[in-house]
């Protein structure tokens, strides 16, 4: 346990942001299921709405470097092909 005043500030503020890294991993990781649950499905209207979405989240995280760039780029290139694939 630090001691030091600037040392317990840095243990509080690295907790408080490990906890909003994993809220939003989480939620990432909640809009990509519901991206392959509308790929599932076979619903083309909300495989596409789902997809937006998806898009938008992943680029956010790669925005706030929860991913890498190119794993971002990747991750929305397999999203496409299966999207294309539904149809």
């Amino acid at each position: 346990m630090p001691n030091i005043k600037s040392a317990k500030k840095r243990v509080k503020v690295t907790k408080v942001k490990a906890m909003q890294n994993q809220m939003a991993k989480s939620a990432l990781k909640t809009v990509l299921k519901k991206f392959d649950a509308a790929i599932v499905s076979g619903d083309k209207a909300a495989a596409e709405a789902a997809y937006k979405a998806a898009v938008k989240a992943v680029d956010k995280a790669a925005a706030k470097h929860l991913m890498h760039k190119n794993a971002a780029s990747n991750k929305k290139s397999a999203m496409t092909l299966k999207l294309n694939a539904v149809g």
